[in-house]
């Protein structure tokens, strides 16, 4: 925080007399606990005094969650004066009264079309508490790539891109303990039944057929044995409350054009359709059985909503009006809307990052408390660790101050 608020600079100019000068800065935390619980209280008040010997600065907050964001505040207050080179704060006196509008206020950063570094994501997560977000939704495999070692089936990772482009459970720790340190909690996904192509690299049989590689093969046993393996994985890193489990783009014509999946349809009385909901919710109940709610892309919610969980939140991404629809049927809901707050949209305005509502058309108080906050995503298709601050920041922030303080 002292290297934040000095700006890197060496400040070694001298105090003009009589001015008045912050000896330190008082903080107050009521709270012993340092859990980082979802919803936990992140309110603060700051206030920076012109009168006083010797004269403080006063944070105090509930938690160590609410001071951590009272001393960013600070930071943005001062400023280095390259002519006195001294740090200087302006405007004082300051009394602040802080709190966020919503308890989840997300990234989405992708490492499956992308490798990132462990030291990158940690300055991505750095970077997200300058804005105050608070949750790092960790997009980790796709069809592209499984980077991450999973001891309960450690072939999994045989679909990264390399040998050295993987993340070790001691990693996944590191990054989760890093965020914590700084108010972050860590989001994981696994993106199921689609965008699983890279898993059959260490175990085919999880494809439908050796032409025919995803959705995941619904008709076996052995896929949902594969997703209790990383979950129970999961829960002994990932302690965020909520797992995302995807959901979203599936196509199922894998399923009807292999044979013995096509007869296990037929037996089940299934389409495709029932297919994909019955992989969902039973996906769903293995989580939940890991101690986990859910996320899901709101594809699930477009198609089977009410059959969902009670403990889902509905991830939208798609457009508007879906958010007021999820609440209306009393699920949870996070807004991501692609037009507005997907980054690696560059076509995306200005104008759509800042105006973008969350709570639009959502007018009764108990519906609105459903709304559990707003996410930006940055999916990794066109970025690598060489570009992504650059492409993150400062759109960013703007969603940033929608949804949040």
């Amino acid at each position: 925080m002292v290297a934040v608020v000095e700006l890197d600079h060496v400040i070694n100019g001298s105090y003009p007399r009589g001015s008045p000068v912050l000896a330190g800065v008082r903080v107050v935390v009521r709270s012993p606990s340092d859990e980082l619980n979802f919803g936990v209280d992140e309110s603060y008040k700051l206030s920076v005094p012109t009168t006083g010997n010797p004269l403080y600065a006063q944070i105090e907050a509930q938690t160590v969650y609410g001071a951590l964001h009272a001393l960013e505040t600070f930071s943005q207050l001062c400023t280095f004066d390259f002519n006195a080179r001294l740090i200087e704060l302006h405007s004082a006196p300051w009394t602040i009264l802080d709190k966020p509008r919503f308890p989840y206020r997300g990234l989405l950063i992708d490492t499956s079309r992308h490798y990132l570094p462990v030291p990158v994501i940690k300055s991505v997560i750095d970077s997200m508490t300058f804005s105050k977000l608070n949750v790092l939704h960790w997009h980790i495999v796709d069809e592209e790539s499984f980077p991450l070692q999973i001891p309960s089936y450690p072939k999994l990772w045989n679909g990264a891109y390399s040998y050295s482009e993987r993340y070790t459970i001691d990693d996944a720790i590191d990054i989760v303990q890093y965020a914590e340190q700084r108010g972050v909690n860590v989001l994981a996904e696994i993106d199921v039944p689609g965008h699983a192509l890279s898993w059959g690299v260490g175990y085919p049989s999880l494809w439908p057929s050796a032409t025919c590689k995803e959705p995941l093969d619904v008709s076996s046993d052995f896929t949902f044995q594969v997703i209790n393996g990383i979950l129970s994985d999961f829960s002994k890193i990932f302690k965020f409350k909520f797992v995302h489990l995807g959901g979203d783009e599936v196509n199922t014509s894998c399923w009807s054009a292999t044979p013995r999946i096509k007869s296990w349809l037929i037996q089940h009385g299934m389409n495709e359709s029932d297919a994909y909901r019955y992989f969902v919710l039973r996906a769903q109940k293995i989580a939940i059985s890991h101690g986990y709610d859910i996320i899901n892309w709101e594809e699930t919610f477009n198609n089977f909503g009410d059959k969902l969980d009670r403990k889902t939140v509905v991830h939208n991404w798609l457009g508007s009006g879906v958010a007021e629809k999820v609440v209306a049927a009393g699920l949870r809901c996070i807004v991501s809307n692609q037009d507005k707050w997907y980054l690696d949209h560059l076509d995306a305005t200005w104008e759509g990052f800042y105006m973008n509502e969350p709570l639009t058309n959502i007018y009764n108080p108990e519906q609105q408390k459903l709304i559990l906050g707003g996410e930006v995503c940055m999916w990794g298709e066109h970025i690598d660790a060489s570009d992504i601050q650059q492409t993150i920041w400062p759109r960013a922030a703007a969603a940033a101050a929608d949804c949040q303080f």
